[in-house]
This record gives structure tokens, sequence and C-alpha cells, in this order.
């Protein structure tokens, strides 16, 4: 950024609590078994480390038989320095809590841990037939760099192995030999400012080790004389019609033998069979293609479309490659795919417009973010990736930090659009600042391997929709060149995006991003203004700053001291903020504006309860405001809330927390994001239609009602035979002028199906004094605000009491618990922002992660509302529903369980 993560694994992660000390292995692992079968891959599932201040052996010894590691750390198999640590034990405290990382990052008696090189040893057995047979060592990146050794013999030095993200195979099949084997690599320090890795800005602090490590792990490939690698399937469909698509098929054979080899290619594509014989010299790489004009079932008709979610399924077809020498299975290699085109141009103003299968689409995201430490959580990932699905959200952006192999298949599963890229504001763009060091060869050699491993891995993946060669800046032209020819090279199909901010290189163009802020806070109405990061063209990476978790997180992430700061002193840096930089590290404009616009916190849960109400607000503003404009003359083509999620539980940049509590800022966001909408415009109080599906809706119904704050209505109309296109918006009616409004009044919408069933509901808080932005005096991160809409009144509203009612099904590895609250017709008030939580039990944990079909609610009397929450099976207690609210009594109810289907 700009600065100067299946139902049975719905698990919550507990990264965050001190996990209990872990004694040293007192004896080896038992060895990683490598698969028998050829073109296996074994991953090297556990590791033992040690600082090799403490190891200072050599990697001859330390790769061999019988090295003693009695004293050494055993982790898993892609745990970075402090992943292992933790994983250890060994901090007594809680490094998520207040500041505890600050002990970490100070030396200790003995020295900093991060300093020197970590050694990483591993035992793996190889089969006992392994004779024609290749083994491969894969490493799938390394932060920063590493040296390698297989019983005794140095395989590969730092200078070869770099970066965070270049794959590289290693044969060692003269070192290794069947039974035990020992794989050790001393692995390098750190430094995003020195090397091609990763580093974090001002997304939280900087982790101790910068993530040094094996972070994607090391695998042990077994194929026979020919191996097959980097398949591909590229897809040409017709446009408009859909009708027909045609696949070409590569892989890469390559002839491990010093003796020459026929070798015969047989596979499936989506069905298809192939089959090519190919001769190669030995050592001699071949790139095998497939094709209509070879193989004519490649020309498929009426294939199954991928689409982005919400606009339809999203099939994958199945790619299946074999090689064959002498008759026997040499090596297999395979891939999904999915069939769909990606393309994108740029609007009269300049900014990029996605097409996919030949539809404008919005594009409505946000900015991803990997655990601090790099720890690997396929539950948690998952967990992740439906709650992008339930906020209603088509996208995530990937500055850095790109993820494994399986973040790419979720986003293909659950129809998620990536925006991959490379990261701001450290050696990855340092040739591009003014006074950056140039690169070297030796830089310029690790970018280019980088960018040729992230284009095979990413370019089978449908959910991936361009790659953005420079994030804060442009890089060189030199560079850009290589970054483009090598994508290119490695029949890259899709967008190439010179930044993330307006600026075009010579081979990829224009970028037709924008990047204009604002990072802190600003009102609801700054989103609908025709000025900087208002909503027309592409805005790569945005939101109103702080987002303020629920009380429960604040209370597991800030000490009492740190706590009483954030309601009391706007002025107090907060760690959980901003550790490093200090543009960040305090709260003061979304503080100022949160005591001006709803009064000042007298206690931390009101600073709480009124950051909830901000949060939601501005947060659909965000996105209701690009919805409004996606047809207008200078469209909303694009918007990346910044950010999804944290690395660590923070106080800024997210749409959950790391607990993965959903909060105000999460229900805001999926409001704003619902399907098919109906939303309020605070530029011109238009009631506007939004239908983000590709299908045609007839016959809605819709009832605009504007309230003051008794409740009692002052202006009402109801609206029939409500039609509206698929993938566009609808201008309903303009809210007139109102005589007699309170200072703060509501509008509500409702919206519903030709049968009464509940399509959109929407309820705005508002004020008759509007906010004043000082346009002239915005900078990077945030626009001024002269004068604060009054808000204050909320504060007089009598307590309300809602009637709730909970039951609870079972369905497959899932709970159902669905939710009914009510406002008594006698009642004399508003229940304002019902928060609804479920419990495992009466005292028991919060259900997380959850899913809602919505949350936060309003309701007047006489009014009701049923909700929805998904959540995994745990336990045999039945779930407790909390409600509370702005104004609404705390109530606990039991949701009684009832018998459900197990499917």
């Amino acid at each position: 950024m700009q600065t100067p993560a299946r139902h049975a694994c719905w698990i919550m992660m507990a990264v965050a609590m001190s996990p209990a000390p872990v004694a040293y292995a007192q004896t080896a692992y038992a060895p990683t078994q490598v698969a028998v079968e050829a073109g296996s891959i074994t991953a090297i599932d556990h590791w033992q480390m040690q600082d090799s201040a403490k190891a200072q052996q050599g990697g001859a010894a330390i790769s061999s038989m019988g090295f003693p590691t009695t004293e050494w750390y055993p982790v898993t198999g892609r745990a970075t320095v402090m992943a292992g640590l933790l994983e250890n034990g060994t901090y007594k405290n809680d490094v998520f809590y207040s500041d505890n990382l600050r002990a970490v990052q100070v030396p200790d008696a003995s020295g900093n841990l991060f300093v020197t090189p970590w050694w990483y040893r591993a035992e793996f057995a190889l089969p006992k037939d392994i004779a024609g047979r290749h083994t491969l060592l894969r490493t799938n990146g390394m932060i920063a760099s590493a040296d390698v050794w297989v019983n005794g013999h140095q395989v590969a030095d730092h200078t070869e192995l770099a970066g965070a993200y270049p794959v590289h195979e290693l044969d060692v099949t003269r070192w290794v030999r069947t039974g035990a084997n020992i794989l050790a690599m001393r692995v390098h320090p750190a430094d995003p400012r020195k090397s091609l890795s990763i580093g974090w800005v001002d997304w939280n602090p900087t982790p101790p080790d910068n993530n040094m490590g094996p972070w994607r792990g090391v695998d042990i490939v077994q194929t026979g004389p020919v191996a097959l690698s980097f398949p591909v399937v590229l897809s040409t469909l017709s446009l408009p019609g859909l009708a027909h698509a045609a696949l070409t098929v590569k892989v890469t054979a390559k002839n491990l033998d010093t003796v020459a080899h026929d070798a015969t290619i047989t596979g499936t594509a989506a069905g298809v069979p192939m089959q090519q014989t190919v001769h190669l010299a030995p050592g001699q790489t071949q790139v095998v293609s497939f094709s209509p004009s070879t193989t004519p079932g490649l020309a498929l008709d009426h294939p199954k479309i991928w689409w982005p979610v919400g606009m339809g399924e999203h099939p994958l077809y199945a790619l299946e490659m074999t090689a064959a020498v002498d008759g026997a299975t040499s090596d297999r290699a395979g891939t999904t795919f999915g069939i769909r085109s990606v393309s994108s141009s740029l609007t009269k103003q300049g900014y990029r417009q996605f097409f996919i299968n030949g539809k404008p689409l919005l594009i409505r995201g946000a900015g991803w973010a990997p655990d601090m430490f790099l720890r690997d959580d396929p539950a948690r990932m998952e967990a992740e990736f439906s709650y992008v699905v339930n906020l209603g959200l088509n996208t995530i952006r990937s500055e850095g930090k790109l993820e494994n192999q399986r973040f790419y298949d979720l986003a293909d599963r659950n129809g998620i659009l990536i925006l991959a890229g490379w990261e701001c504001c450290d050696k990855w763009e340092s040739a591009a600042k003014t006074g950056g060091a140039p690169w070297t060869a030796a830089d310029m050699r690790v970018a280019e391997d980088s960018m040729g491993s992230e284009a095979r891995l990413l370019r089978n993946h449908p959910s991936v929709i361009g790659f953005l060669i420079g994030s804060d800046n442009a890089p060189p032209p030199a560079i850009a060149t290589m970054y483009v020819d090598t994508l290119r090279a490695a029949d890259w199909s899709l967008p190439i995006i010179s930044a993330a901010v307006p600026q075009a290189t010579a081979d990829a163009g224009p970028s037709g991003l924008k990047m204009a802020g604002p990072y802190d806070w600003i009102p609801p109405s700054y989103w609908y203004a025709d000025k900087l990061g208002g909503a027309f063209g592409f805005d790569s990476e945005v939101s109103a700053g702080a987002d303020i978790p629920r009380m429960e997180d604040l209370l597991r992430m800030l000490s009492p001291q740190e706590q009483e700061a954030l309601w009391k002193y706007p002025e107090a840096r907060q760690y959980h903020a901003s550790a490093d930089w200090s543009t960040f590290a305090v709260l003061t404009p979304f503080d100022h504006a949160l005591a001006q616009r709803y009064g000042t916190p007298t206690s931390l849960a009101d600073y709480v309860a009124k950051a909830q109400l901000d949060n939601y607000d501005n947060v659909r503003a965000q996105f209701e405001a690009f919805n409004a404009h996606r047809d207008a003359a200078n469209p909303a083509t694009g918007v990346i809330y910044w950010m999804l999620n944290n690395a660590w539980p923070s106080l800024h940049w997210h749409l959950y927390d790391y607990y993965m509590n959903p909060a105000g800022a999460y229900f805001g966001a999926k409001k704003g994001n619902e399907q098919v909408h109906i939303q309020y415009s605070y530029d011109t109080n238009e009631i506007m239609l939004v239908n983000h599906t590709l299908d045609d809706v007839q016959g809605l119904k819709a009832s605009i009602r504007v309230r003051n704050l008794d409740g009692s209505v002052r202006y009402e109309k109801h609206l029939q035979a409500i039609d509206i296109t698929g993938n566009h918006t609808k201008s309903l009616a303009t809210v007139p002028a109102v005589a007699g409004l309170s200072s703060v009044y509501f509008v509500e919408l409702e919206l519903a199906a030709v049968d009464d069933q509940p399509v959109s509901r929407n309820v705005y808080w508002l004020s008759t004094r509007a906010d004043t932005l000082d346009w002239a005096q915005s900078n990077w991160y945030l626009t001024p605000v002269t004068r604060y809409a009054d808000l204050t009144a909320l504060q007089s509203l009598p307590a309300a009491t809602s009637e709730v009612h909970a039951t609870t099904r079972h369905e497959g590895h899932e709970e159902l618990t669905t939710v009914t609250l009510s406002v008594r017709s006698t009642a004399k008030t508003v229940a304002l922002f019902q928060h609804v939580s479920i419990r495992r039990g009466a005292r028991g944990e919060l259900a997380l992660p959850i899913r809602w079909n919505d949350n936060d609610v309003t309701l007047w009397p006489g009014e009701s509302i049923t909700l929805t929450a998904r959540y995994a099976s745990q336990g045999t207690a039945d779930p407790v529903v909390e409600v509370s609210g702005w104004n609404v009594q705390a109530q606990s109810v039991s949701a009684t369980a009832t018998q459900g289907t197990d499917h």
C-alpha cells in the first residue's frame, strides 16, 4: 500500500494464544516416507531447526546420519523461524497481546536470534526399488536464501536458492540412497530492504525473523528418466455466445538421463484423450503441445463455463498427463483448469474495466494478508474464503505475500477473482524510487525466476484475472520489460498491469488504476464525490482506516492501559494500530470524528458501540457508492477495500479481525454487497436498485420510509412491479426534502420479491447537518473535515427490548441456528443496531468462524426479522444466542437443538 482463509475443518485457529511449551526432540523424527510411484511429490512434513550460532558444525556433518539433534526444535514443514519457535512454546507470553512482541525483537542474553543463519534438518526415506529413478529436491521459495546439503554433499548454495518465490528443482539422484537420507539447509537471514522476500510496511509489526525459512515448503519428487513439468491449458472461448472453446495443452518434457529416450506423452484434458511421442536427446527439454489441429477433440462444443461468484457456477476441468519410456511410467503431471475469458480495457476516462466471458463487472474486493509469521493453516484459509463469499465480494487483491497452490484452488472453487502482484515499499520497488538503489544482476535473476515461477503457478487458475508488476510505483523500463517478457514466455494470457497507481510502462501500458487514498477516517458522503478516492474509476486500495473489533477481541489483544487509552486518549500511540509507522500509530482522525458525530465516549464499551455504528455505516457507503456509479458517465469499475483481513490482531484495515469475529465493518460490507440490493445515495438522495447477477429480475416491490428519531414516519412511498436488468443498476426514486425532521432521522428501505419474500432491507441513520470536507487540504491518506454530522441525539434513544426465539438444526458437519428478533407493536422506540452472537453453551466460547445471512439489524415496533447462522459442529451443549444493541438490553436465550439432516 501507499506509505511516506471445508465445513469439517471449520475450527477457530488458536495461533494467537501462547502454546504450551514443547520439549526439545530427544530423538530424530521418523523420516518422511517418500511415495513409491513415479511422478510422486512428497512434501517434507517436519524439520528440526536450530540457530547456527549454537549448531556451529558444517553442512556436511549436519547432513550426515547420526548427527545429534537433542537440543533442536521440532517444527512443521513450512515453518519460518519465528513460527517454529512459537510452535515450540519458546515465549511464555502471547506475542499478539499488547506489545509483547517487542521483547522478541530485543536481543536476549544469548544474542539476537535472527541475525545468524538457521539450520533446517530433515530425514526422508526412499523406497527400496529406485533403480532407473531420479530423485529431485524441489524448493518452493526461500526467505531469504539457503545453502543445501544431502547426505554430506553440498548440492546448492544461497546464490542459487534465493528469493521468496522462485521454485527450484535439484537433481540429487547421485547423492541419495534406498532407505534413510538426510537433508540439511542453512537458511540465511532475511531483510526485505535488501532481498526479494516479504515485507510488511505498516500492515503490522515487522516479524523479528523477517519470515526467514522455507515458507512454502520443500518437496521430494520421484521421476523416471523423462520428467514432466509445467502443464498448462490455454482456452479460447467464443464470444458472446460461449458455445465453443478451443483448448491448447502444453507440458514440458525433460530427459534427465545421459542417453537419448523416446517418450510417449499421453493424457486427457476435459476428458479428451491426447497422445504424442517425442525423441529427447540427453538433457534435452521440449515443450509438447496439443491443439485442435493435432487433436480435434480439443475443440469443445457447449463447454462448461467458469463464472465469478454471483454471476454463475464455477465448474473445473481436469488435465492429466503421463510420460512413458520403454512402456513404463516415467512421470505424471496434472492440473485443474476452468474455461472462461478474461479481458480488460480502459474507459474513456482512462480507468481499467474488467470483462469476464464478455460481460463487464464491477470489481468489489479487498486486500489479502496471510498470518504474520506465515503459518500454514488449511482450515483457516478455507474459512476465510467462506467469509469472502458470505461478504458478497468477488475479488481478492494480493499485494505481495503471494500464496500457495491451496489459496488459488479455493479461489477457483468459490468463484473468487484474484488480482495478484508484487508488493511495495521494499526491495521489490527500490529501483523504481527516486534515490533507490539499482538492482544487481543477481536481483534481476531472482526477480525473473520469481515472475516465471508465479506465472506457472497462477496461469491455470480461472480465478486469476491479472498481475500487477508494480504496486506504489511502476517498475523501471528494464525491469518492466523483463517481467512482461517472462510472463509472455510462460503463455500468460491475462492483463498485465503496470502498477496500482496511475502510471504506465512501455510494455504494459497505462495501469488504469488509482491510489489517491483515503487510508484514514473520512465520512460516508466522501465516497460519492468525484474527487480523489471517490467512487469513479478503479480504486486499487482504499478505506476509512480504523476498524475496531468487538469488545471480547479488544480484551484479548490490548492491555488494560491500552484499553483505557483507546477511548480516553485519541493522541495515544497504539501498538496494534501501527507499531512502526507514525502516520497510523494513532487513531486521532477516527476518534475525533467519533466524538464529534456520536458524542464523546464515556467508557470502553461506549467507544466500541459507537465504533461499530461508524464502521458499518462507512464501509457500507464505500461499496454502495461504487454500486451507484457503475453505470455512470464516469463509471466506477473497481474498488479494493484496504484490507480484507489482518496478519495479526489490529485496530486498522480489516473487514473481519484476526480472531474471525464479524463486527460492524463486516456486516456493513455484507449489506453493501448484496447480489440484489436496495440502497440510498448520500449525494443525490436517490434510492437505487443494484443487480450484480446476470439474471433479469421482475416484479419486485419496494418500500421507502423516512422516520424521525421517535419512529414516526415522515415520508413513505411504495413501488410495485419493478424490473431490473441483470448486471445493472436502476434509480427507483428520489427522497424529497421532508419537513419537520428531527436532527437525527432514519431512512428505511425494504425490497421484496413478487411473492413477498424479503430480498433486501437497509436502514440508514442520518443527520440534518451534513459532514463538510475540506478538499483543498487533502493529502495522500485523508481529507480533513471542517464540520461533522451531528448524530449525538442517538444517545437519547430510550431502552428497547427485542423478543428472541432461536432454534438449531444439525446439518452434516455444521449447525444451522435460526434467530427471530421481534419488537412488539406496543414498544415505544426503535431497536437500533442489534447484534447477535452465538456461544457453545451458556459460558462457552463464541462459535467462530460463523456465517450470518444478516446481522447488526434495526427494527421498529411491530417489525421482526429472521436471521440464520452456520458454523462448525462442536460439543454437545445447546448453543446460546446473545443479543445486544445500541439501545437494546442484552439478553441470552438457548437455541434449542432440533432433529436435522446429516449429509
